[in-house]
Formats: structure tokens, sequence, C-alpha cells
């Protein structure tokens, strides 16, 4: 499965209540490591069946980026039962995100 864009409208059904954990990617179009980043989060949606990935722009979504305290882009959060349980911030290798995951 793809990554979803993860926006104020579907973050309570996509992220609060998913029976998963989720990976949220915090990223702009503009930020050039989150460039780099994308690719490896798309190809960990691809692969993890046992997760969720979404995608949050945050020049879209300031609320949510607010909400979170995010600083700098990109930024990697895991949410566990509604709870965030790991943030990551920086570009980071596909294992270094997949460690994330537990």
């Amino acid at each position: 499965m793809s990554a979803i864009d993860i926006n104020k409208e579907n973050f309570q059904s996509e992220v609060m209540e998913s029976d998963r954990p989720v990976l949220l990617d915090f990223w702009a179009p503009w930020c050039g490591p989150c460039r780099m980043v994308v690719p490896i989060v798309e190809q960990i949606a691809e692969e993890r069946e046992d997760i969720k990935v979404g995608k949050v722009n945050v020049d879209e979504q300031q609320e949510l980026a607010s909400r979170f305290g995010i600083m700098s882009i990109p930024t990697l959060v895991v949410m566990e039962n509604g709870q965030e349980v790991r943030r990551a911030m920086g570009a980071r290798p596909k294992n270094a995100i997949v460690d994330m995951l537990g």
C-alpha cells in the first residue's frame, strides 16, 4: 500500500483510530532532505502491511505540524494506539527508519 496523505480531516480516522502503528512523515516539497526521505518512506509503505504510512505536508497542514510541535523537517513520528511512541528529525537511512518501527 502506498503512503496516505494525512490532513486534519482524515487524521482522526487514519492515525488516531488506526489498528496498526502509523509512521508519519512531516515534510514539504521545497525541503531537500525531505525529498531524500520520500522514496524510502514510500518503499516502506509498499513493503510493510503491518503498519500504515502517512505523509503530512507541513505547508498545507500547519495545524497538524503545530499540534506535533514540528520545528524542522523531515520529522518522522511513530504513533501507536493514538500516542506518539518515537520521533526522529532529519533525513535517515531506510534501516534507521525501519528500526523506529520496532
